[in-house]
């Protein structure tokens, strides 16, 4: 067979569907699993997020304010798990605890199906809080280990974008079944999300290699304290990420109350907004990788994120006021602002939570990192209730403020 035979070419031998297929898929097998694992997860996520709070109250019979309450403590669990699941993945390797906090998971989740004692539904939701965001820790340390080190950022951004399309088919389904409005239907949807942690537990397991660990790899990461909680740069990188780490809170929390109650805007521009956040996140992620390869380029592109995410703050708080189609046009234009703001943080955050941790110890530089994402996801909505949306053009621009800061600190972090 020649070379200029076109059965010698794999990609002239497919079909024009699967040829196009087959450019989106990465190259690097263990990406393509990790990336059919993160579907299937995040179908079952946009599923759980999206019903949950609306099962806890219509069907099992909570209160609004007691569920309100619940969640809050545990999401206070799930920020004390970030660290010790990451101490504990350097110590029996990502992967193995990794699919012990799905299968916990799993049973945890299921279980809320069968619970009427507002006693247990809190100690579950706690411990469905710490595998999750214990688990999460954990994803960042696997994927340290097992994708190639000058390939570890863009596959995060490759799985980011899959996690925003799962999230939207499973947003899709939930819209279905509150569409229906029936136990049955509930009870179903949330069953489907519990069983795929136990899926994807299983396709970590088998389909995803186990890196061999050093002689002594073990017993250095159980021994002596955490180095992440011991290295000032990273913790204030820790910190640094954290703030911009509102802007996830800003999206899904602050902008919706302020175009329903502020702004002149039609309402419809709060799902609007979110699927073009979606849309731009799945489309940009990935590019917005280059060029972070060195710590210093990675901090800028971190910078530049930050001050797109401050100036869509600035946008979105001038709509106030405003006849109808011109606070559509800058929500519509702060909106899209953030997106790419958010890409270029989130890829400078990555390659800065990896370069500056020590290569043998990353599930305690990723538990500690996760710890400081998850603190401000727990802070935030009092944050855009009490503060942003509470002091109208003021709030925003103090949320401007913050964002910006945090993007000139983390140059000035990186260059010392």
């Amino acid at each position: 067979m020649t070379a200029t035979d076109p059965a010698a070419d794999p990609a002239v031998s497919l079909p024009p569907a699967r040829h196009r297929l087959a450019r989106l898929l990465p190259e690097d097998p263990v990406l393509r699993r990790l990336s059919a694992i993160t579907l299937v997860n995040t179908l079952g996520n946009g599923l759980g997020m999206t019903l949950a709070v609306v099962y806890f109250t219509r069907v099992m019979g909570f209160g609004v304010g007691t569920v309100g309450l619940v969640l809050t403590v545990a999401g206070a669990c799930g920020v004390a798990a970030g660290v010790p699941a990451g101490r504990l993945s350097d110590r029996y390797g990502p992967k193995r605890v990794l699919v012990v906090l799905l299968a916990g998971q799993a049973v945890c989740a299921a279980a809320y199906v069968l619970v009427h004692d507002l006693v247990v539904f809190a100690l579950l939701a706690c411990l469905v809080a710490v595998a999750d965001r214990g688990g999460s820790a954990v994803r960042g340390a696997l994927f340290a280990e097992v994708l190639p080190v000058d390939g570890r950022v863009a596959g995060r951004a490759y799985l980011r974008s899959v996690t925003n399309v799962g999230l939207a088919v499973g947003t899709l389904g939930a819209a279905a079944v509150l569409q229906l409005d029936t136990r049955g239907a509930y009870l179903t949807a949330l069953l489907v999300d519990a069983a795929s942690f136990g899926v994807i537990a299983v396709l970590y397991g088998l389909l995803v290699p186990a890196t061999p660990r050093a002689a002594g790899h073990a017993e250095r990461a159980a021994s002596g304290p955490n180095p992440a909680l011991r290295d000032r740069t990273f913790l204030l990188l820790t910190g640094l990420n954290g703030v911009i780490t509102l802007q996830f809170v800003m999206i899904e929390v602050g902008l919706p109350l302020w175009v329903v109650r502020d702004t002149a805007a039609p309402r419809w521009m709060v799902a609007g907004g979110l699927l073009v956040n979606t849309a731009l996140v799945i489309v940009l992620q990935v590019r917005a990788t280059r060029g972070t390869e060195q710590p210093r380029a990675a901090a800028l592109v971190f910078r530049r994120g930050a001050l797109l995410v401050a100036a869509s703050c600035l946008v979105v708080g001038l709509a106030a006021g405003l006849p109808g189609w011109a606070a559509a046009l800058l929500v519509a234009g702060g909106v899209a602002c953030q997106a790419l703001g958010e890409v270029y943080s989130q890829a400078g955050a990555w390659a800065l939570s990896y370069d500056l941790a020590k290569e043998d110890a990353h599930g305690a530089y990723q538990g500690v990192f996760n710890t400081g994402m998850s603190g401000a996801l727990m802070l935030g909505p009092a944050l855009m209730t009490s503060v942003v949306i509470a002091h109208g053009l003021a709030g925003w621009a103090l949320l401007a403020a913050l964002f910006a800061a945090a993007g000139f600190g983390m140059t000035a972090l990186v260059r010392r």
